[in-house]
């Protein structure tokens, strides 16, 4: 994913950031995802691409990396839509979130109404 083009890729951030928790808590918070997720799917309480929009946004707001988040929490996100819950992978507004635009605009605010329990922007978004 990352390539050679950033010698840390991989490697967890190791100080805080305006976002995601305190950097010694990510290996808990991620295993915590991990086992969430697991559950949810167990429970079967919710539709398959809101689990995939809840994990994702959860990953996203861990934070575990000094960047690349995004780009990490989408492929993450297809992988467990397309090899655990056999669905097709999400669209991701259909452009390169990569630069600026609107659709990484619109990518950042579904991400923001997500904060506050708010997942159909998101939702809406990953399927565009």
């Amino acid at each position: 994913m990352f390539g050679h083009v950033w010698r840390w890729a991989g490697h967890f951030r190791q100080t805080d950031k305006n976002i995601g928790g305190p950097w010694h808590q990510i290996p808990m918070n991620l295993k915590n995802l991990c086992d969430d997720a697991r559950m949810w799917m167990e429970l079967h309480e919710e539709a398959p691409d809101e689990l995939a929009v809840r994990f994702h946004h959860r990953l996203v707001s861990i934070h575990p990396f000094p960047n690349g988040n995004g780009r990490h929490a989408r492929l993450m996100t297809d992988l467990l839509l397309e090899n655990i819950l056999k669905r097709p992978r999400f669209t991701w507004g259909s452009e390169d979130l990569s630069r600026v635009g609107n659709a990484r605009h619109r990518y950042i605010a579904s991400l923001h109404a997500a904060d506050v329990q708010n997942y159909g922007p998101l939702l809406e978004f990953v399927r565009t």
